[in-house]
């Protein structure tokens, strides 16, 4: 076990349609929802055509998922992080921090030098996670750009932290591939 893995989680990348990632995706909308006071239509939602990596987080011990996230393709060297969502019971216990680790993690292997997120109004802890995760405000890109409810956030993350060739070159110990 790493030590920047939270010993009673295992992290595990699934495709786009997998059903516990739909639910969790869902769940999320629905929080949105409630937080904006309406059904919040997001500039340009991520699909399975562009979503890069999508990982659930699961409890070890009950095999409970507790969250999930993804990285969507921008272009060559940058992703953007889609879908950071934990479960209201299980915040505050590092699922969150796991997440972005294992996709920052994951980001690097594949060449990916840059990684950004996108945090709206009605999510001051999204802002906060983002900085707190060394995330810099940056003008806002692509659909955001002319949000103002939007703040957008990078990070350099650097290139090739695993040979590309290696087998479990993209994924840590604690990661598995459904």
């Amino acid at each position: 076990m790493l030590a920047d893995q939270p010993p009673h989680l295992t992290i595990r990348e699934v495709p786009w349609s997998n059903p516990v990632g739909a639910d969790l995706r869902a769940a999320q909308q629905s929080e949105l929802n409630s937080r904006h006071d309406s059904a919040s239509a997001e500039p340009a939602p991520p699909s399975a055509e562009d979503t890069a990596v999508f990982l659930v987080a699961y409890e070890k011990s009950s095999g409970q998922p507790l969250g999930c996230g993804g990285l969507r393709r921008l272009d060559d060297t940058t992703a953007e992080i889609k879908r950071i969502y934990v479960l209201p019971y299980a915040r505050g216990s590092g699922v969150a921090t796991a997440v972005l680790t294992a996709l920052e993690y994951r980001a690097r292997a594949a060449g990916y030098a840059v990684i950004t997120a996108e945090a709206g109004s009605a999510q001051p802890d999204g802002r906060r996670f983002y900085q707190h995760g060394g995330y810099t405000v940056v003008p806002n890109f692509g659909p955001y750009a002319e949000l103002e409810d939007s703040v957008c956030f990078a990070k350099t993350i650097g290139l090739g932290l695993c040979p590309p060739d290696s087998p479990a070159g993209a994924m840590r110990p604690w990661m598995s591939r459904d």
